[in-house]
Formats: C-alpha cells, structure tokens, sequence
C-alpha cells in the first residue's frame, strides 16, 4: 500500500460516513419538493408556517453544530453521532405523525437538533491519516451531493403515495439505518485529529468574524442556501399552477439536476485550469441572479422554470463546490475547523432564513414575488463578493512534533515556512502540532519531517 492511496481502513471510513451522511440529508432534501404540496392538508397551513417548517432545522443546526462537535470530543465521537440520529429519528416521528403544521415545524427544529455533521466530519478526520484526508472528505462531499439529486426523485414520488407522513417514516427509518451503520460499520478511531483540523474553538471563532475573506465566504454561502430553500417554499406549487401534477414533478428535476452538475463540471475544470476561478466565482452568482429573475418573469410555463431551474443549478452546484475549498485554503493553517465550524453555521442558518423569507413573501404577495426577492439576495451577495480575492490552490497538513517551549515552536515554524512549497507554518505547542498550508505541487513532506525531527 503506497502512500498515496487510501488504506482499507480510511477506505471503509470514506463509505460508510458517507453514507450515514447521505441517508441523513436525503431524509431533510426529500421534503423541500412535497412540503409546500401536501402540506396544505394540515392544520393551520399557511405559506408562511410551510416555510417555517422547511427552514426550521436550519435553526436548530446552526446553533448546536459547533456545541455538538465540541461535545464529541469530550464524550466521544460516536456516542455524539448516535445521540444525534436518535433525536433526528424522534423528530421524524414527531413530524410523521403531526396533524397540524404547528407540529410538523417542532418536528423539523428537533431534526436540526440532531447536529451531527461537525462531529462526523471530526471522526472521518481521526480516522485517516494526514495526506489522505482530503480524499476521505471528498468522498463525503460527493455522496452529500448525490442524496440531494436523489431526493428530488424520491420526494415526489413517496409523497404521491404515502403523504408527507410518508417522507418523514421514510427519514426516520433511514435515521436508525445510520446509527447501525455507525455501530456495526464505522471503525473505531484509536486517536483524534488535531483540534485545528476539525473543531471550532471560541478565540479562533472570534478571530475569523473579522476576517474579511472568511467573511465574505461565510454570508455568501447563508445566501445561497437562503436563495435554495426560498424557492422551494414557492416553486412545487407554481408547477402544479402551470399544470404539472404533483407525483411528476421529478420529471423536471432529475434531468434538471443531472444536466446542471455535467454541465458544471468542465466549466469548474476551466475555471481552475485557466486559473479564472475568481471570474467563474462572480459569474456564477450572476447566473444565479439572472436565473431567477427570469423565473420570476417566465412563471407561467414549465418548460422557462426548467431552463431558469437548470440555469440556476450550474451556478449552485458550482458555488457549492468551491466554497468550502475556498474557506480551506483561505483559513489560517490552524484554524481549518473553526473555519468550517463558522461556515456550516452561517449556511444552515441561510437555510431557515430562506424558509422564513419564502414563506412570508408567497403569502404577502406571490410566487412571482418569491422567485423575485430569490434574485435580489443574489443582487446583494454579488456586489458583496466583487471585490473577493482568491488565493493561490493550497492544502493544509498537520505534523506532530514535541517541543518543550515557544522559543522551540517558532524556531521550528521558521525552518518550516522556509522550506519550498510551504505558504505558511505554524507550530502549536500545547497540541504537538504543526500545521502547514502548502502548494502540494513544490511541497516535500519527507524533507518537513525530516526538519520536524520525525525522521
């Protein structure tokens, strides 16, 4: 086994997190496309109260993601991580069995109570090793990805059987798949990454708020979940209005969704290649906006939602894909996890702000309204990222090392930072850690453990 590839142990890691992670957000995805359908037959229904109810888990994760991943590395990862599913699983039920939308909302907040994601994203780190990391995450991004288009499909069509209530047995049953998973799949990690890799802490917190970059990135990705979960408060029933019953409406999304990630895909390969990742960037909330300021204006025909639809996705999946690389090579080398700690809350936050937005827009004034307000929140994150920059590709490395002092940890951070590939260096004393953001393509590891003393 070289070192370049993923060992049986971080391969069956990569699978089975990834799957806990899939089955978890398949059970949240699958409701955006039916709520605002058949959640007109609960009590109390109103626009406002199903986009709420959509957005309302948002909430709840962006306030206990951090908490949830501190608290695994006290008690534990797994012990977290099943304790989450287990309150995910009881807000399904709760959700499954409401009567009224009241309910269904409580349902939704203690499903986000079920934070687990930080605490996943931690272990899959405890369990791979340094250079493989990346590989592991990438294999968890890509089927988060997947359970997304997947759940447009599923959505539609279990709710055409079984109601709302159907959806959410569905959730909960895949909730306590993932805690088997967790037992009987997971491997146990016999150490943890370091703290910089993975967890938040309140000082580097209170650092990367003002950051400008990392802030940039952090309110642009709440908008662009904003953006997502406000339109899907409006848009299954201005479907059903322009006469594409409720049971097909994956008719238009699947091909929607398929068609915008290939379409996605050379156009980041380009962006990267040509180095015009900034341009793409800002080009990409362009088409966003113009997407859905079209929609607002193409309403009343299936086929210009579609277009606008698939438009709006190429430039969604695109900015979804680049910002967390974004965050990471922009992020101190050893504030990597109170960086996306910091992100993944401003994004689930975006997502209950979205809920709300939608929501109260559709029932003030209209569909067209909600597509519209949809574009000028791309309005606004787009004159905010004009002046972003974006830094040269890197990655971030951890090594141990066992220094007795400070003087020790900057000597070492000098050698390290001189060495050719390294962009910045720092030594923490009290975790036995350095951290390194490097251009892998100069970068020698065995020359910086040789300096490291690990050699």
């Amino acid at each position: 086994m070289t070192a370049s590839s993923l060992n049986s142990r971080e391969k069956r890691a990569a699978v089975s997190l990834a799957s806990v992670f899939a089955f978890r957000m398949l059970g949240l995805f699958m409701l955006m496309p039916v709520l605002a359908i058949y959640g007109q037959q609960l009590e109390g229904f109103s626009p406002l109260w199903i986009g709420f109810a959509i957005g309302a888990y948002g909430l709840t994760q962006a306030v206990l993601q951090i908490p949830m991943g501190w608290l695994s590395d006290k008690i534990g990862r797994k012990k977290v991580i099943i304790g989450g599913l287990c309150v995910f699983a009881l807000g399904s039920v709760i959700a499954a069995t409401a009567e009224s939308v009241q309910m269904v909302t409580l349902g939704r907040a203690l499903q986000g109570m079920g934070a687990i994601a930080s605490a996943l994203l931690a272990l899959a780190s405890d369990l791979s090793r340094d250079e493989q990391r990346p590989k592991v995450m990438a294999v968890i991004g890509m089927c988060i990805g997947m359970s997304f288009a997947v759940a447009m499909l599923l959505g539609p069509i279990v709710a055409a059987s079984w109601g709302v209530a159907g959806v959410f047995w569905l959730t909960a049953g895949l909730a306590i798949l993932g805690i088997f998973i967790v037992l009987f799949l997971v491997p146990n990690a016999v150490s943890k990454a370091p703290k910089g890799d993975t967890l938040a802490t309140l000082d580097d917190i209170k650092q990367l708020i003002k950051h400008p970059q990392l802030a940039r990135l952090d309110f642009g990705v709440m908008l662009l979940h904003l953006t997502l979960t406000t339109v899907f408060v409006a848009l299954p029933g201005q479907l059903i209005k322009d006469g594409l019953i409720a049971d097909h409406h994956w008719y238009l999304y699947i091909p929607v969704l398929f068609l915008a990630f290939f379409l996605m895909a050379p156009m980041m390969i380009v962006a990267i290649r040509k180095e015009k990742e900034k341009q793409a960037f800002i080009g990409s909330i362009a088409l966003l906006v113009l997407s859905m300021l079209a929609m607002s204006l193409w309403v009343d025909s299936v086929i210009g939602i579609g277009i606008c639809m698939l438009v709006y996705f190429i430039a969604f999946n695109f900015l979804e894909a680049t910002m967390p690389a974004l965050v990471s090579r922009i992020a101190p080398a050893n504030q990597k996890g109170s960086a996306m700690g910091v992100f993944s809350s401003t994004q689930f936050f975006g997502a209950f702000l979205g809920g709300l937005l939608g929501g109260y827009v559709a029932q003030v004034l209209s569909a067209q309204a909600v597509f519209a307000a949809a574009a000028l929140v791309g309005l606004i994150w787009l004159i905010l990222a004009w002046n972003m920059q974006v830094p040269p590709r890197s990655k971030i490395i951890s090594l141990m090392t066992e220094l007795s002092s400070e003087q020790q940890a900057q000597a070492l951070a000098s050698r390290l930072v001189a060495l050719p590939g390294v962009i910045e260096a720092t030594v923490v004393c009290d975790e036995n850690r350095s951290y390194l953001k490097i251009n892998d393509k100069e970068f020698d590891l065995d020359q910086a453990r040789k300096v490291a003393g690990l050699i």
